[in-house]
């Protein structure tokens, strides 16, 4: 098969390779996967990179978690019906040496989830990581009907799921964006409110919420903990995915004295059934209209590199590559 691969860590364009590979064969309990789609992550070019430290975990590595593509083998104890279904691959490269970036993928049968009509391989492999930590982020700690969200960095891959899957299970949402400028820009998911952190955002959080909000999706703890404070409602919850650098300085009164919860997200290591009923709410979603998801570039194979490179460089849109059709 062709694939990509690296076998030591480093810069894309010096350590990424691309060519023929074994094809693999799926084990008892396994299927696979002729994958169209790769969707590529920030972790993933984190694990290419060595992020913190981090060694090449096996000698070899085909990257990337999230894909899409049709069955074509399974193995003992899986249901031969199962072959020739289209599936949303989520998790192959978690602690596995093989993912996406070839023509086929092997996976345990619990990582891939079928695929109705109206959800197409392109968005489906835009689910996985992001759409799974969007999930956890509003829906870990209950049902959020009829409260109040705010979701910071609604123009971000995650928070944009998520803003869109908090309106679906029937909060209100606060999108948040950096500057006023953001406002009318493209990338922006149809919220009814959405405010600027540079044009006093407590205020204008507050003119929506007086109470307070219940939950707060936080793509930058370090930055916004102070505001967070300032908004929360007691007993609020703020799930974060993200912050700048190794420690963060967090205003412990006002969180203290709201009974605050403080949820913490590393998508590799949530439970395994979170991540099955993320990927089955995520496919519905999208199949229901109420998600709505596009890829911001496409890319041959061949150009797994600028794939990495252009995710690095914090491109606006995700980032796919296209390995059979």
């Amino acid at each position: 098969m062709r694939a990509a691969w690296y076998d030591r860590q480093g810069p894309a364009s010096e350590v990424l390779h691309v060519g023929e590979r074994p094809d693999p064969v799926p084990g008892a309990g396994e299927v696979r996967v002729r994958v169209t789609f790769s969707g590529v992550n920030p972790g993933d070019t984190k694990k290419r990179e060595g992020w913190l430290g981090s060694g090449m975990p096996y000698p070899e590595v085909i990257p990337h978690s999230d894909g899409a593509g049709v069955v074509d083998q399974v193995g003992a104890g899986v249901d031969p019906a199962l072959a020739g279904t289209r599936v949303a691959v989520h998790g192959a490269q978690s602690y596995r040496a093989s993912g996406t970036a070839a023509e086929y993928v092997v996976v345990p049968q619990e990582l891939v989830t079928p695929l109705p009509d109206g959800v197409p391989d392109e968005v489906a492999a835009l689910l996985g990581i992001p759409g799974i930590t969007a999930h956890r982020a509003v829906f870990a700690d209950g049902p959020v009907a009829g409260t109040v969200v705010l979701v910071h960095g609604v123009r971000g891959g995650v928070s944009g799921i998520a803003a869109q899957l908090a309106v679906w299970g029937g909060a209100t949402v606060i999108g948040t964006v950096r500057r006023s400028s953001d406002l009318g820009a493209a990338g922006l998911p149809d919220l009814e409110h959405v405010v600027a952190l540079d044009d006093d955002p407590t205020a204008a959080i507050r003119r929506i919420a007086p109470d307070g909000v219940d939950r707060v999706v936080e793509v930058a703890l370090d930055a916004n903990a102070d505001l967070d404070a300032a908004v929360i409602a007691n007993d609020g919850v703020i799930a974060t995915y993200f912050a700048h650098g190794e420690r963060v300085s967090l205003p412990f009164p006002p969180l203290l004295f709201a009974n605050v919860v403080l949820r913490f997200l590393g998508s590799d290591d949530f439970p395994a059934s979170a991540k099955r009923a993320a990927m089955d709410d995520l496919v519905v979603a999208v199949a229901a209209g109420a998600l709505r998801l596009q890829a911001g570039e496409v890319l041959p194979r061949e150009e797994i590199a600028r794939a990495h490179d252009d995710v690095d460089a914090g491109r606006s849109g995700r980032v796919l590559v296209a390995v059979t059709r």
